[in-house]
Parts: structure tokens; C-alpha cells; sequence
């Protein structure tokens, strides 16, 4: 709750710019005080480079921002530049407790979503991604990737039948038309799981619900068993400053979706996607001439840091996922478990799903070797 609170407050800082400026200097030393953290950390501190990021290998390496969110992309004749349509900075909603009760009540209709007029953008800040896993298409990302991968030669996985053919090449399988097929399926199987884990299993509430609870005792209104690092936390003093309550303030007019928060329909998506990219393309290739968003989002500029040489298609992929999955959370709507286990359940999903096909192929296939979420490697 108390990195929710944070990447809340954080919403207009520029990736480039986390801890290097007041308010993420803040959460790092306020994250680092915590008894219980699990998100990623350098030498057990939590830093500018780790700060909101992902567990996964690739993840601490290169920009904030996977380079599949960045890089122009080619369907057919189509060259799309991803920049996108963007949120009003310093425009959050139900930061009163009349407006958030109401909207916990299922009371509308919300207000319109304030988007910047006139205005496209590479997404540079937490509200930008904010924007984009608000409105996007199933596997729209992971789409964009499977279209950049060939056409900039990234090799196929090692495991692919038709990599050294000299006159024959997949199509139906093994093919483009397989792994475009098999990113719809893997989607919507994964999202069946998800389904089953919300309404079955867990029923969990959501972070901006919880922020009632926490404005609730601190106020008097109520008495819930509110974890001390929470209501010691310097995030809540912040939000009270900045918006007289502590409440965590929605980057949405609905606030969240109104099903169970375990586990994440975007992090499922993610888990699955990105597993079944690994299991086509080889993952250790590295990504020339990598990117990284102007703090305005209007340029994207080269990405000078001194691991530039080691952004992989696998860590990107990797990040990408993180990106989409802790997107969610930036948007106030979905904890860090949400995302972290969405993933692997995803990931889960997908391993099943390549496991069944593989004895359907007329091809000789030995199977499809990639490294899992957990940095294990497997054949499939």
C-alpha cells in the first residue's frame, strides 16, 4: 500500500528523473525503512534504478521503459510511432471521502477522463503508462513486439525447426501465423485462469477500497487493523499535504474496476504473452541502437548508459511485461502481488498450452528452450 501511495504521488516524474528529484528521493528512503518490502533492491537498498521496477531478469537493466513501448513498428506498408494520447498531468480523482464513498457504491456516471488535448506523446511518466493499461487492446504490446522482432532480424529460438532451413520456413507453425495465433490463445486461456482466481479463490480488495479503511482510522471514523508501517509512513503525510485526505488518489474517474483485485487481468495477459514470444524468438539477441523517451515525451533520444550493450530481447520482454503488470498499480488499482503473481500465473498458462501443441507438429522438434520469470531455464 505504502508503494502505492508513492507511485501515486509520483505520477508526473519522469522515469529518467527517479531519484534524482524530491519526490522519489522520498519513497526510496521511506520504502527502504519498511519491515517488509518485495519488490527489487541493489546490494538490499532500494535505489533510483530499482524504484517501482520488476523482479525479473532484465528488468534493473537499460531505461525504466521496455524498449517494445518505445521502438517504431512495421505491419506491412503501416511505420507506427508509438506515441500515444496522454492523461492531464496532475489530475487524479475521489480524493474526498464523499466522492470516493460514492464511487465505492457504485454511484455515477463518472466524470470524463481528462486527456491532454492536442497532444501525443512516448510514455515517459507513470501517468502516460497509466493512460496506456487503462485503454489498450488485449495483446495489443505484445502484438507490437511479435511485428518488431522479424523485422529487425532478431533470430528465431534455437528450438524452432525451420532456423536452418535453406528452402522451407514456418507459416501455420513455427511460422508468423502460429505465433500471432498463439498470442490470442494464450491470452484468453489466461484470463480464464484469472477469472477463476478472483471470484473462487480470493475475492481480494482493491488499494484504493484499503485507502478508505486507512482514511477511516486515521481520521476516527473507524478502527481497522491498519499495519503501523503503513499509517507511520511519510507517503500519508505527503498525501494529506497534497490532498487533505489519505485516501490514494484514483488515476481514473471509476477508480477500479469493480471485480476482485487477485489476481491481474493485465499481468495474466503479460505472462502469457511474453512466454510465448521467448518460446519463438531467441531471447539472448540484443536490441540495437536501444531508446529512451525526453522527459517531455516528444523525442525519443539514444540510451547512453554503460549496460546499453546488454538490453536483450529477453530482459525486454521481461520488462515489458513488469511495465504493463506494475502500470496497473501506478494507476492505484492493483498491488505489486497482483502483478508479480499474475505473471507467473500467466507464464503457467502459457508453458501448458506450448506443452499441449507440441505433440500435434509434423515437424522433427526437439522443443523450445527459454528462461522462466524465476531466471530457470526450461524446454518445452
Amino acid at each position: 500500500m505504502i508503494e502505492d501511495y508513492w507511485m501515486a504521488l509520483a505520477r508526473d516524474i519522469p522515469f529518467s528523473q527517479y531519484g534524482n528529484e524530491g519526490i522519489t528521493a522520498a519513497a526510496i528512503v521511506d520504502l527502504n525503512k519498511l519491515t517488509v518490502f518485495k519488490g527489487p533492491k541493489t546490494n538490499g537498498e532500494i535505489t533510483g534504478n530499482t524504484l517501482f521496477r520488476g523482479l525479473r531478469p532484465g528488468d534493473l537493466t537499460g531505461p525504466y521503459l521496455s524498449q517494445f513501448f518505445l521502438l517504431p513498428v512495421s505491419f506491412g506498408t503501416l511505420s507506427v510511432a508509438q506515441r500515444f494520447s496522454v492523461y492531464t498531468p496532475g489530475t487524479d480523482y475521489l480524493k474526498d471521502f464523499n466522492t470516493w464513498l460514492a464511487v465505492q457504491n457504485g454511484q455515477g456516471p463518472f466524470p470524463t477522463q481528462a486527456i491532454l488535448p492536442n497532444t501525443t506523446s512516448y510514455i515517459k511518466s507513470g501517468r502516460d503508462l497509466g493512460a496506456w493499461v487503462h485503454a489498450d487492446v488485449t495483446f495489443q504490446a505484445y502484438l507490437f513486439a511479435a511485428q518488431w522482432l522479424p523485422t529487425h532480424a532478431a533470430p528465431l529460438n534455437p528450438g524452432n525447426p525451420y532456423r536452418t532451413s535453406k528452402n522451407q520456413q514456418g507459416v501455420q507453425t513455427f511460422g508468423s501465423q502460429h505465433i500471432l495465433d498463439l498470442l490470442g490463445e494464450v491470452s484468453n486461456r489466461a484470463l480464464k485462469a484469472m477469472w477463476y482466481q478472483k471470484w473462487f479463490v480470493h475475492r481480494a480488495l482493491r488499494p484504493i477500497a484499503y485507502g478508505g479503511l486507512v482514511h477511516n482510522t486515521i481520521t476516527g471514523m473507524a478502527m481497522y487493523p491498519i499495519h503501523g508501517d503503513v499509517l507511520n509512513s511519510q507517503a500519508l503525510v505527503q498525501i494529506f499535504s497534497k490532498y487533505g485526505s489519505y485516501l490514494l488518489p484514483a488515476a481514473y474517474p471509476e477508480g477500479n474496476p469493480q471485480h476482485p483485485s487477485y489476481a491481474e487481468g493485465h499481468g495474466v495477459i503479460a505472462g502469457a504473452c511474453v512466454t510465448a514470444l521467448k518460446a519463438f524468438f531467441d531471447e539472448s539477441f540484443v536490441i540495437p541502437k536501444p531508446v529512451v523517451a525526453s522527459d517531455d515525451g516528444q523525442a525519443l533520444l539514444p540510451y547512453a548508459g554503460s549496460d546499453a550493450g546488454q538490453i536483450t530481447v529477453g530482459g525486454e520482454l521481461n520488462k515489458l511485461a513488469n511495465n504493463v503488470a506494475l502500470g496497473r498499480d501506478v494507476a492505484g488499482v492493483h498491488w505489486r502481488s497482483d502483478a508479480e503473481q499474475a505473471l507467473l500465473l500467466g507464464e503457467a498458462v502459457a508453458i501448458s498450452i506450448l506443452r499441449d501443441q507440441r505433440s500435434t507438429f509434423n515437424e522433427p522438434f526437439s522443443g523450445f528452450t527459454f528462461t522462466k520469470f524465476n531466471g530457470t531455464t526450461i524446454t518445452v
